[in-house]
């Protein structure tokens, strides 16, 4: 390994290249489901099933294995996820049946499910307070990128060569994560749980977790994330191929430019809310998210401003996530920072289950304004529970603890 401390850049490029291939691994299974279904001849019904599968495995793989890394490390179990989720993409493509893939997707959900609340314990664990909205945003922009680049290549292979080709590609690259994680992250013990972790300590552990009101505020701002999420975008390019009539390779270039929003959002306001705090930036984002989805309906008349909308939602969306995560990793001490992001992910995962159940169940008989409106209405919620439920550090009492610039523990 590297120095005892490590390198923040070479950290940070290690779990940019582990999101990005996991975030891309997900998205690229929406559009690739019609060489998907044709190969594998699956009806509409079992594409769901297929979708639903990696995120009901990632919620409970998220619960299970946070309060693991509280125990073993963030390095450890990073290596982990990153190695299994590498082998199963590998394996998508042997998968000569829908049985198999279904497998297959699953393991995959489970390796999601390590990496997504691993990744933001580390940092926590990793950068001192006052940095970690700039790492995490940086971080999350590999979400972005993919969207931008990594997405339209799967499709491209997907198109020429079959949908296996895209799931071999992100095998490569996280398996490159999982070999930059092995050696340049190092292992910041210092403050694990020090006691055997058995099903009934976790049981417990979690228990005692929700006693406090400012974790279930938490968890809640992570589930209205994620429904809201649901409700906006489940229905979204349905809506304007159908509707507005634009066509599929539009709507391709506008999660592009969505991405591109977002990659540029991100580790701005990241930094940004090392200096100001994340409180309001989480707030103004949400208001600004809520008042576009709201208008989205009745503004969007062809692809300009569809681009134009999408490009405002994504910028939203990217100035929120980085200083929430930052601000969550401060709730708790170290020891119990995965066991947080675990029930937070996993409720995360639920609240998008179930906004793209309540989308599909409204969006036939009331038109896609019923999925816009909901949907604002779980942002503005998120804003309240942010303001009156979620405490947030003073910058300035941590600011000279941090002086040291790496490890906080």
């Amino acid at each position: 390994m590297s120095h005892p401390n490590g390198s923040p850049y070479l950290i940070l490029f290690a779990l940019w290249l582990m999101m990005f291939s996991a975030s891309s691994q997900v998205v690229i299974v929406i559009p690739i489901l019609p060489e998907i279904s044709q190969t594998l001849g699956i009806n509409e019904l079992w594409q769901g099933v297929l979708l639903g599968s990696y995120a009901f495995a990632l919620g409970v793989s998220a619960v299970i294995t946070g309060p693991i890394s509280d125990r073993i490390g963030r390095r450890r179990i990073l290596i982990i996820g990153a190695t299994l989720m590498s082998v199963a993409l590998t394996l998508h493509t042997v998968a000569a049946s829908f049985t198999l893939l279904l497998i297959m997707r699953t393991l995959a959900g489970i390796g999601g499910g390590i990496l997504s609340g691993g990744s933001v314990a580390y940092i926590g664990d990793y950068f001192p307070y006052d940095r970690r909205g700039w790492a995490n945003g940086w971080v999350m922009s590999g979400t972005a990128f993919g969207q931008i680049a990594g997405v339209p290549i799967g499709k491209v292979l997907a198109t020429a060569y079959g949908y296996r080709w895209p799931f071999l590609m992100f095998a490569i690259t996280m398996g490159l994560a999982a070999v930059l994680i092995w050696y340049v992250l190092p292992a910041v013990n210092a403050h694990l749980d020090p006691k055997r972790l058995t099903v009934r300590r976790m049981v417990m552990k979690y228990v005692r977790l929700v006693r406090r009101s400012e974790i279930v505020a938490a968890v809640a701002t992570y589930f209205l994330m994620f429904l809201g999420i649901g409700l906006f975008a489940s229905f979204l390019p349905t809506w304007l191929e159908v509707e507005v009539g634009i066509s599929g390779f539009q709507i391709a270039l506008l999660f592009a430019v969505g991405g591109l929003a977002n990659i540029i959002a991100a580790p701005v306001a990241g930094h940004v809310s090392d200096t100001i705090g994340r409180k309001p930036l989480v707030i103004a984002s949400c208001l600004g998210l809520s008042a576009t989805i709201i208008v989205a309906p009745y503004l969007i008349d062809g692809f300009g401003m569809a681009a134009f909308l999408f490009f405002l939602a994504m910028v939203a969306v990217g100035i929120r996530i980085s200083p929430l995560q930052a601000l969550m990793t401060a709730l708790v001490a170290d020891a119990r920072r995965g066991l947080l992001m675990g029930l937070a992910v996993g409720f995360g995962q639920v609240g998008f289950g179930v906004g793209s159940f309540i989308a599909g169940l409204t969006y036939g008989p009331y038109g896609y304004v019923s999925n816009t409106t909901m949907g604002a209405v779980s942002v503005l919620l998120m804003a309240a529970i942010v303001q009156w439920g979620l405490p947030e550090p003073d910058l300035r009492a941590v600011r000279p603890a941090a002086s040291g610039g790496a490890a906080s523990s």
